[in-house]
């Protein structure tokens, strides 16, 4: 049975037995206490009961009206709209005012619209990121190839240099191809995550060390400082954290584009979460691109990408791994004038 049909039923038949004690009540108190002895069919007794009647059915009337605007009508709207659902071209939101579960409902389905659409959005990223990065080292190769078939006569420098260039391109196309193989396989171990408590404090002072005599060899430098305490524990699964910091220092040295760079790390806690910050003093990245940074193959710019390396991953994997956490990571402009990277990650015990 329909929801419009048996709500009002339920209701009428609530009302009937209602009305029904409430005469037998009044039946009973005339009986009592009034010398005249009525029925239930007597007039003067029916005309003390019309009041009675009109107000309850004056409730019903509201009642169906309200089942039928707040109940009904946004099911079968919400209803409609499942069966109309299209990734390719999107439609407006489903808008509701009301804050109860029906409104609820109506958020949740527009959030799970949003992520359809964005998935849909970034397979279809992906599949033209993989042909392009693949495409440009492929042309090369193939017109290297056919210079070679062409001028078998070329002298042996020269075709050493388009040997060597076709190993260069090979390279390359094999470092894309692993990195888009260590993105999804990363992807699957965050299916199956296991966390433990670790001492933020440790962890902290470990990659500071770690990272510090890196990039002192790439002749850069690390300032670092915490406000953590031996009793602070974060809930983590230590590999894929450290793979994020691994990341995010990468990230820093290839595109910070300044000889004299400088990496700046901090760590506090706030709230129920322990924050990290990654800054430098590179030449940062426009206000318009920050949102965008964590996106898959995403990339500011497209020709420095192809100098330095990298598929547009890394921030991706980043945001991968510290979501799987319960945290939250964003891009800001740092104060030092380059990038800077704020993540959280959730305490094991609540202070």
């Amino acid at each position: 049975m329909k929801l419009k049909i048996k709500l009002p039923l339920l209701f009428l038949l609530m009302l009937i037995i209602l009305m029904f004690s409430i005469g037998l009540y009044l039946k009973f108190v005339f009986a009592v206490y009034s010398p005249i002895s009525t029925s239930l069919l007597d007039p003067q007794y029916i005309a003390l009961l019309l009041p009675i009647f009109a107000i309850a059915l004056f409730i019903f009337i509201i009642l169906i009206i309200y089942i039928y605007f707040c109940i009904e009508k946004p099911i079968r709207l919400l209803n409609f709209r499942l069966e109309e659902v299209n990734i390719v071209h999107p439609m407006p939101p489903l808008a509701l005012r009301s804050n109860d579960e029906i409104g609820e409902l109506y958020k949740h389905f527009n959030k799970m619209e949003h992520r359809l659409q964005l998935a849909h959005r970034e397979q279809a990223d992906m599949i033209a990121a993989i042909a392009h990065d693949l495409k440009t080292p492929l042309t090369s190769i193939n017109g290297f190839t056919e210079m070679l078939a062409a001028h078998k006569d070329l002298p042996e420098t020269e075709k050493q240099e388009y040997y060597e260039l076709i190993q260069r391109k090979s390279a390359y196309m094999v470092e894309l191809i692993n990195d888009f193989s260590s993105f999804t396989k990363e992807k699957l171990e965050l299916e199956s995550m296991a966390a433990a408590p670790v001492q933020a404090t440790q962890l902290f002072k470990e990659i500071a060390f770690e990272y510090e005599y890196e990039l002192a060899g790439l002749n850069y430098e690390l300032a670092y400082r915490h406000s953590f305490t031996d009793s602070i524990l974060i809930m983590i699964n230590e590999p894929m954290v450290r793979r994020v910091f691994g990341n995010l220092f990468s990230n820093a040295v290839r595109y910070g584009g300044k000889n004299e760079l400088k990496v700046y790390m901090t760590g506090y806690v706030q709230g129920h979460y322990a924050y990290f910050q990654i800054e430098d003093n590179g030449v940062g990245v426009p206000d318009k691109d920050l949102s965008s940074l964590f996106l898959k193959f995403f990339t500011v710019n497209k020709s420095r990408q192809i100098q330095k390396g990298g598929l547009g991953l890394g921030l991706a994997s980043c945001k991968s791994i510290i979501e799987h956490h319960g945290g939250e990571i964003a891009a800001y402009a740092s104060e030092y004038g380059g990038l800077g990277i704020r993540f959280s990650l959730p305490l094991a015990v609540h202070r």
